[in-house]
């Protein structure tokens, strides 16, 4: 299954059929005393099925209308701020324009917009540059619009006024967390970092914790936990369509960003499989979530989140219990430091890549402050809702209620501008990197010695 997914994803990104055989044939050798080919031949077919879809993938990025444009437009996702202007992405007679809102009245009306609702707008549609299209295809961009004029506002469907409800309660609750912990408690629980100060975003990055605000499977598992005591009351059937139900809201709620779309599946394939009593291996459901969703969606392969998301995953259930299992000697370290550096380790290519860094103090830091995070992804979501509904009836409730959110948020944001202060500067933070990787072999070597006289 990994094979499988790997082919695929190569067929994806090089949207060449002859790519895919010649990769396959060149992984003969290694499969033949296995007696995998039939596997070979799967791998083949559906690699060459991804390289198909990706050219028609990117083939649809071709507007099929540009020009001038009146009437209702739907909002794909809440708009995004930055520094001096506001985007959003607009759905246009079938297509997704970006649209940037510049001037301080009309980025005060674009914010308060809401995935799922439909705007009345006037305005022209514009062909993107090749930089641009590309740095955007992952969202099935064609093109820009330029607004003109802006009118009413209609609800969406029922979804998208639910999930905005949802989402309007844990704001509501973020006003009892000073900022700006409030909005990195709206980025822990839901992953809404939009409102996150620059500042904060860069020490998040700088320190190796910006993960933390992007809601992935640990967000998924303390959902499905706070559905626990419901859910192991009911019989399999019930159980297993109520488990799917919860994801599908929670994807919903966070916007199917591509780190919580692959956590989604994850999360709905492992029910599945035990509901089915089949085997769950963590890599092979990986494995089948990723060739599932590039061939779904494959312009999700040109999402650095994806990649940067299926990495750490991979990371963090194959080289992370081998290596907990080895750090036995250091209590209760060595599930969390195997878990953190085999997560590192997944990421290192892309991290390294596109951002040119990988943040030496980010092993202590997620050491530190992933407990505590994941606490208040775990009570946040309740409490949130709770305090959110309570706000203007009991707004003393909601400080107390939100208080444990409060001394959380600020631990792990503590943590963070902590890290900035002491990760080195290049190059000596690759060579602590290698000091890193030179003291986990020396560890490994004395723990393989230590097992064969123990052999003896």
């Amino acid at each position: 299954m990994v094979g499988i997914a790997v082919i695929t994803a190569i067929g994806v990104r090089t949207e060449s059929p002859w790519v895919v055989v010649l990769t396959a044939f060149a992984a003969m050798p290694l499969l033949w005393p296995r007696r995998r080919l039939l596997w070979i031949g799967v791998a083949v077919l559906v690699g060459v099925v991804g390289a198909v879809r990706s050219g028609d993938g990117w083939r649809s990025l071709e507007p099929d209308r540009l020009g001038p444009v009146e009437g209702w437009v739907r909002v794909i996702d809440d708009p995004q701020p930055y520094p001096s202007s506001t985007r959003v992405i607009l759905e246009v007679e079938g297509e997704r324009f970006e649209m940037w809102s510049r001037g301080r009245a009309q980025q005060q009306r674009v914010m308060r917009w809401r995935g799922g609702e439909s705007i009345r707008v006037a305005g022209e549609r514009l062909a993107l540059d090749a930089e641009r299209a590309e740095r955007v295809a992952w969202q099935h961009v064609v093109g820009r619009f330029d607004l003109d004029w802006v009118g009413d506002v209609a609800a969406g469907s029922p979804v998208a006024r639910a999930s905005n409800r949802v989402r309007g309660a844990i704001e509501r609750s973020a006003q009892f967390v000073p900022e700006p912990h409030g909005a990195l408690f709206r980025g822990l629980v839901i992953g809404d970092d939009r409102e996150q100060p620059r500042d904060m975003i860069e020490r998040f990055r700088a320190s190796g914790l910006s993960h933390l605000t992007a809601v992935s499977g640990q967000n998924v598992a303390f959902v499905l936990a706070s559905f626990g005591p419901l859910l192991v009351r009911l019989r399999p059937w019930p159980r297993w369509l109520l488990t799917l139900a919860v994801i599908a809201w929670f994807v919903v709620i966070t916007r199917f960003e591509p780190s919580i779309l692959r956590a989604g599946v994850m999360a709905g394939l492992t029910a599945t499989a035990f509901m089915t009593g089949r085997e769950r291996s963590t890599l092979r459901i990986l494995a089948a979530t990723v060739t599932a969703l590039l061939l779904i969606d494959p312009l999700l392969a040109w999402s650095v989140g994806f990649w940067l998301s299926v990495g750490a995953t991979a990371g963090v259930c194959t080289v992370g219990p081998w290596l907990a299992r080895r750090f036995e000697p250091l209590g209760p370290v060595a599930l969390p430091l195997g878990i953190t550096l085999g997560a590192q380790l997944g990421v290192v290519v892309p991290s390294v890549l596109v951002f040119g860094r990988l943040p030496l103090v980010s092993i202590v830091a997620n050491l530190l402050a992933v407990p505590v995070a994941g606490a208040v992804m775990l009570y946040g979501l309740p409490a949130g809702l709770l305090a959110g509904l309570l706000a203007d009836a009991a707004p003393a409730f909601g400080q107390v209620v939100m208080f444990p959110a409060r001394v959380g948020t600020r631990w792990v944001d503590t943590v963070a501008m902590l890290g900035v202060r002491l990760e080195p500067d290049p190059p000596w933070v690759w060579v602590g990197w290698m000091l890193v990787v030179a003291a986990v072999l020396g560890w490994l070597g004395v723990d393989r010695y230590r097992e064969r006289r123990s052999n003896r």
